[in-house]
Order: structure tokens, then C-alpha cells, then sequence
């Protein structure tokens, strides 16, 4: 017997339709897996007869075939695990293939039949939004995430009997409703503007920054408020839009960072990697190519703090994403493109000893100042519009 059920692959921060389509029929006794698979993806054959067994679904003996279509489109996560196995159990009549009609399924089952959280559910049920379809069964942790989405009613799930009984009419999955952008709470920013005395000079500067989105450079010695002026910029940002915060919402869904609530993230992000960060995590990647720093501070600030002490090859990843807002990812078997709209905050010392050109304290000499501004190259320098010296008050 024939089945087929939707389900959908995530490629950058968009998801994309897959069908699942299985057929059981006559033959030696064998479970099959094409269509352009993971590791991961055909391991799930594995998980799903286990989980099956352990749900009590006894299969009789019969050579299955499971295909996801379209068959050139790269399939990873285990978010096909569910529905393979709601697929494997409509070939075999357990459950009515017509009730599956409408919904889009995913979620990674555990072997004894529990129904374990995804990244990229959000992306997902905005691709059931647009299909038409008219609901989505996710894993129950995910149900608050897809809820963000109108038009399209989310079932979480917990176990895969749940599910089974659900699709067959047998019992009811409590569906979350949806909740709307402005019923959100707005978060505060940990660090007020108002929070900080005097620098009237650099606060002044900073709100001019702001205003334009212009990528700003504070040079001072240590103890000055640099750190702490940086902390304070999303607070007199304007509150995302809705485009915004739901295209944020999905770099942080895809990236499994969306958090427990689920909800859309209504503030901007501030993103402040240590020195010590290797450019692939700037710019994301990977084996699955998931997002880096400059994605997730999409809309939001990336403070480079101590900006001499970064490795010379992770600064110039910079240059084009500060240009395109945007940065494409290739590796051997993949490529994606993230947004990268962030304002970047940069701050650094005058000098290795951090006190030039006071020169009671500071014993560098011209050549060492002279080294250590020349970590950052001109063409990086060139990309920040304002650049200020943040004087030590007393």
C-alpha cells in the first residue's frame, strides 16, 4: 500500500516542501531510504522501527520503501523521524492515510516512542501558512513557537501513539492559539541609557550612530565605559517590526537558540563574541551550516570588544557581510544564505598598555602603538563611520 505526508526541510532560514512517501509491498523483509539523505536522516529508519515496536505498532514483515521527494533537495535533522513513521503506519492501514491530508508533521522520535524537539519549527509552520494546509503536528516543546503563525492551527505532540490515535479520530491533541505580535512582552534591555553619568561626548555620538544604523569605534583606556556604553545601545534602539522580529525569530529557530518560551524575539539581539572566536563562528557553517555571531545579531549590535586582540582572518570576514547585509555560506555539500543586518560596536585600547598618550602612565613606545592599531586593517577602519576616544573620568 501507497502513502505519502508533507513534511519540510530547512535550508538557510527558509523551509522548503518534502513529501514523504512510503510504499509497502511484496518481497524479502527490508526498510529502505532514498531521496538524497543525511547521515543522520538514514538513521532514522532505525529509530522509527524501534520506536514503532515500542509504541506497541506491530508491523507484519514486508519490504518498505520510504522516499523524500523531491529527491535532488539535500534532506538533514531529524526532523523526518515523525513523519516516516506516521507514513510507515498509513501504508499499513493502521492509521487512515485521508486524515493526514492537510497537516505538515515533523518531529525526531525517540526509541520508545517520545517525540523530541527540532530546530527550524517556526520556518516550518510559516511554509504550512503558505501551502494552504491547514494544520501542523510538531513536538510539544515546539507547539509555542509555531503558535507565532496565523491561519494555521499547531498540535503538539508528546508521544507517537498521540499521534496515531489523533490522526485515526480515536482522541484529541490540544492545539495552541495562536498569539499575536503586539500580546508579546516587550523585554527590557539589561542596561538603561539613563543608567549612565557623564560621557556626553561618546552618548551623544552613540545616538547619532543609532539613528543612521552607522557602525561606530570607541577607543579608550581600560575603565573608561566603553563595555557598558555598548550594553546600553539596543535599549534606544527602536523596537523590532514584525518583519524583523520574525525574521530574527527564525535565525534563532534554525540555530535551536529560540529559547524555552518559544515566542518571537521582541528585542533587539546584542551579540558580543570573545576575541578568542574563530571566523566560521563569526560567519556560521559547519556540517549542517547553521548560522554565526553576524546572523544572530541580525537587526541588533555585534560588539567586537578588545577589537586588536581578534585575529587578523576573523576581522576581514567582516568586510562583505557589513556591505550586502547578508552572507552566503558554501561548503562542499551545501550553501544557505543568512541575513546580516547588524550594527557593528567596536571597542579598543590606544595602545598595548591601554593609557597612550598619557605619558605618566603609559610606557609604550611608537613603534608598539604603532603595531598595535595595524592589527586592524584600513579597509575594516573605513567601515566604521563615527570613531571616538572615550576619555577616563574620575
Amino acid at each position: 500500500m501507497y502513502s505519502k505526508i508533507t513534511s519540510a526541510v530547512v535550508d538557510g532560514i527558509e523551509a522548503y516542501e518534502v513529501h514523504v512517501e512510503t510504499d509497502a509491498g511484496e518481497g524479502m523483509p527490508l526498510f529502505q531510504m532514498v531521496g538524497s539523505l543525511s547521515p543522520e536522516v538514514r538513521e532514522a529508519k532505525d529509530r522509527v522501527r524501534t520506536a514503532l515496536r515500542n509504541s506497541n505498532f506491530f508491523l507484519p514483515p514486508k519490504h518498505i520503501t520510504v522516499n523524500l521527494s523531491p529527491a535532488d533537495l539535500r534532506k538533514d535533522g531529524t526532523a523526518f523521524d515523525l513523519p516516516i513513521a506516521v507514513s510507515v503506519l498509513c501504508a499499513f492501514g493502521i492509521v487512515k492515510p485521508e486524515s493526514c491530508e492537510g497537516f505538515l508533521i515533523a518531529g525526531e522520535l525517540s526509541l520508545d516512542g517520545r517525540i523530541n524537539a527540532v530546530p527550524g519549527i517556526l520556518p516550518m509552520v510559516c511554509l504550512a501558512k503558505k501551502l494552504g494546509l491547514r494544520a501542523c503536528i510538531v513536538p510539544k516543546a515546539n507547539a509555542l513557537e509555531g503558535s507565532m503563525v496565523s491561519q494555521v492551527k499547531v498540535y503538539g505532540a508528546g508521544t507517537l501513539t498521540e499521534v496515531a490515535e489523533f490522526l485515526n479520530g480515536a482522541s484529541n491533541l490540544s492545539s495552541t492559539e495562536y498569539v499575536s505580535y503586539d500580546s508579546c512582552d516587550k523585554m527590557p534591555c539589561d542596561i538603561d541609557f539613563s543608567q549612565i553619568n557623564g560621557q556626553l561626548y561618546a552618548r551623544r555620538a552613540i545616538e547619532i550612530a543609532v539613528a543612521g544604523m552607522h557602525n561606530i569605534l570607541m577607543a579608550g583606556p581600560p575603565g573608561s565605559g566603553k563595555t557598558m556604553l555598548a550594553r546600553a545601545i539596543p535599549g534606544i534602539m527602536p523596537l523590532p517590526t514584525f518583519e524583523e522580529s520574525l525574521e530574527l525569530s527564525k535565525i534563532y529557530s534554525v540555530s535551536g537558540k529560540l529559547g524555552g518560551g518559544g515566542l518571537l524575539i521582541t528585542k533587539r539581539p546584542f551579540r558580543d563574541p570573545h576575541h578568542t572566536s574563530t571566523a566560521v563562528s563569526l560567519t556560521g557553517g559547519g556540517q549542517s551550516a547553521k548560522p554565526g555571531e553576524l546572523s544572530l545579531a541580525s537587526s541588533g549590535v555585534l560588539f567586537l570588544d578588545e577589537l586588536p586582540e581578534f585575529p587578523r582572518a576573523t576581522l576581514e570576514v567582516l568586510r562583505q557581510p557589513l556591505e550586502e547585509r547578508k552572507i552566503s555560506i558554501t561548503r562542499v555539500s551545501h550553501s544557505c544564505t543568512y541575513p546580516s543586518n547588524f550594527m557593528l560596536v567596536a571597542a579598543m585600547n590606544p595602545c598595548p598598555c591601554g593609557f597612550y598618550p598619557d605619558r605618566t602612565r603609559c610606557r609604550c613606545t611608537g613603534d608598539q602603538v604603532a603595531r598595535y592599531v595595524g592589527r586592524v586593517s584600513r579597509p575594516l577602519l573605513d567601515r566604521f563611520d563615527i570613531c571616538i576616544n572615550v576619555r577616563q573620568l574620575s
